[in-house]
């Protein structure tokens, strides 16, 4: 069986994690999480990156940053995992779903003001697959309005808006370290932002409420509760094994860009035929190969597709159920304008296999099975 996903492995990984045993510094914010933030801090050209235990609590941390009170309203494209979500419903925000673009599955932009009330605080575009959103609408919106903008760039880590990297255009972005991205350490994530004015609150807010990282740089004699927080940091053995990988940011990302190129080159002759859609990456994105996805007719051809692909020994999946229609969504959040596009885009998408050690051989295989399928 051809998996789905399996989780990178580039070969420094074990010896860091011993290193880091050695160091007898196993909690949070050890060496090795300072240098994971540093390189990120250098690559992204963005001032600030505090390691997380996952994007889902870099998206909370950011939230409560964004200073949310209860009722304000917070606009997010329903096609996301439930976290984009959760984030902002903590902080006892409504959700204002509104469509998505359908060559890209990102937020449609144009539909964005639409929903701005008095209430409205923030924007929270997410970049699927890998992709950017359209960034200076999104931007000019919130600065018209003095909106917040939140980055979810879960699956965006080393991918480029007009030069610059997704999750350091907003008022705060989020990354994803889970298994299933380019770059892991099990679970984990990153909160990044430009503006120093953040730095103090959410070394709090991510130490338990505590002034603990003023005390380890040595600013006062002893550290207290201060306020509110909680145990976002990861640990030495977790942030090692990501260092691992962030060393080789551009040989993992060769790799992947390798695999989308060939999907995208050889499956070519479905889309001329009409049999299926491929994705679309607009001008002045730099995608990171993150996903690759077809979009075939409809729900019915897409399950038998899946099914035929299980039994030629390849592992297809789909993505998201839309947010909006799910028993929380309903309750935390509600739909502005019309569904054209999230539910029925959403029921024709599959992704392909597409990891790291994926051979070509094997991305040739799936690309024939695909070739060779008839109930298109």
């Amino acid at each position: 069986m051809i998996d789905f996903n399996r989780a990178p492995f580039v070969g420094k990984e074990l010896d860091y994690m011993k290193q880091a045993i050695d160091n007898a510094k196993l909690c949070g914010d050890g060496p090795f999480t300072k240098k994971c933030s540093a390189l990120m801090q250098e690559a992204f050209k963005v001032n600030h990156v505090l390691l997380t235990t996952s994007c889902t609590h870099a998206l909370e941390m950011a939230a409560f940053l964004c200073d949310l009170q209860p009722g304000d309203e917070v606009i997010m494209p329903a096609y996301t995992f439930v976290s984009t979500g959760d984030a902002f419903v903590l902080q006892g925000a409504k959700i204002v779903f509104v469509d998505v673009n359908p060559k890209t599955m990102n937020i449609d932009e144009t539909k964005i003001e639409a929903a701005i009330t008095d209430r409205t605080k923030v924007i929270v575009p997410v970049h699927y697959a890998g992709v950017a959103c359209e960034m200076d609408a999104i931007m000019d919106l919130a600065a018209r309005y003095n909106l917040k903008v939140v980055e979810d760039a879960a699956q965006g880590v080393n991918a480029y808006y007009k030069g610059k990297a997704l999750g350091t255009i907003g008022d705060f972005g989020c990354f994803s370290f889970h298994e299933t991205k380019n770059y892991t350490m099990g679970e984990g994530g990153a909160l990044l932002f430009q503006d120093d004015r953040y730095i103090e609150k959410a070394e709090i807010l991510r130490e338990k409420g505590t002034n603990r990282s003023k005390f380890f740089r040595g600013q006062i004699d002893k550290y207290t509760w201060v306020g509110y927080g909680s145990s976002y940091l990861p640990g030495e053995l977790n942030a090692a094994y990501l260092f691992a990988q962030l060393e080789e940011l551009e040989t993992i990302n060769r790799k992947r860009t390798d695999i989308f190129n060939y999907y995208h080159e050889h499956l070519a002759p479905l889309e001329e035929k009409g049999l299926i859609e491929r994705p679309f990456i607009p001008e002045n994105r730099v995608h990171n190969g993150h996903m690759y996805y077809i979009k075939v007719r409809d729900l019915e051809v897409r399950t038998k597709l899946i099914a035929w692909m299980k039994e030629k020994g390849v592992h297809c999946v789909f993505h998201y159920i839309p947010l909006h229609t799910a028993p929380a969504g309903l309750k935390y959040g509600r739909f502005h304008g019309e569904d054209v596009y999230t539910t029925r885009e959403s029921e024709r998408l599959m992704r392909l296999p597409m990891y790291y050690s994926l051979s070509m051989e094997d991305v040739k295989y799936v690309t024939d099975c695909l070739l060779s399928y008839t109930g298109y």
